[in-house]
């Protein structure tokens, strides 16, 4: 009984300890941001790596959702003779719910999981230590570019795949199905307001301070992560949470948001 005890003690000790290790590196991310000199080069090189190259995956992934989004609700309108309201139903899903939600997670699969590991490798190689004994603050080195280009990168990549996936409804719905194409932006144009797109930017923006900071935090702190330790186990340890927790974040805050906005 008493082993059980201290196990749960250890447990919500060392869940209080990673909330606060997670929320002192978020405002220390944050002033690195505002630091000089800025890293513009850094910021520029990061963008590159984080949305330029995840655009293919984002790209076939919106084109198939949207086709996806297009053959299933077609069947399901026609039951009640609502062929035309397709338009309406592929852009609302995409621009509320499935464009952020998608986007954050293939940038997770793809580019958090990379940083994560690429900062981790750095711990357990010291190579943040010598930053640090050449007073060199690696949170205004490392991690704030990496911050304002996910920032930057993930609500761009969002409207490509909400402006995707609904040429992908479009070409499941009118080309392949013969929903009249004029009802399907008609419909899409009548539904569709401010607030849906609004609601989306901002949901990518929240996912995008998620994704950065999660991913960036498990590597940084690697030694600190239960069961994760050194070497290279150690970081895809580190890695393989980074992607778990951040992806079920993502999932959490969309409903909070969707709550909240709504």
């Amino acid at each position: 009984m008493l082993a059980h005890i201290e196990r749960l003690g250890e447990r919500t000790l060392y869940f209080v300890r990673d909330l606060g290790r997670m929320g002192i590196f978020l405002v220390l991310a944050i002033r690195g941001i505002f630091r000089r000199p800025f890293r513009l080069g850094a910021v520029v090189r990061q963008t590159r790596l984080i949305g330029a190259n995840s655009f293919a995956v984002i790209f076939f992934t919106a084109a198939f959702t949207g086709m996806v989004l297009g053959l299933q609700g077609y069947y399901t309108l026609r039951k009640f003779g609502a062929e035309g309201a397709l338009g309406s139903a592929v852009a609302l899903s995409l621009l509320r719910e499935l464009g952020p939600v998608l986007t954050a997670l293939m940038v997770i699969g793809r580019a958090g999981s990379a940083m994560c590991a690429e900062i981790g490798i750095m711990r357990n190689s010291e190579q943040i230590d010598a930053l640090e004994c050449m007073a060199v603050d690696p949170f205004r080195y490392l991690i704030a570019p990496k911050f304002l280009a996910t920032i930057i990168s993930i609500p761009i990549l969002t409207l490509i795949f909400s402006v995707v996936g609904i040429f992908g409804g479009y070409v499941a719905g009118v080309l392949l199905l013969g929903v009249n194409a004029g009802s399907y932006f008609s419909g899409m144009e009548l539904s569709v307001v401010n607030k849906d797109i609004s609601m989306g930017i901002i949901k990518s923006f929240v996912f995008a301070v998620l994704v950065v900071w999660i991913c960036t935090a498990r590597g940084y702190y690697v030694h600190e992560i239960r069961g994760a330790g050194f070497g290279a186990e150690g970081v895809s340890r580190a890695t393989t949470q980074a992607v778990v927790l951040s992806s079920i974040s993502v999932l959490v805050w969309d409903y909070l948001l969707t709550a909240i906005l709504l």
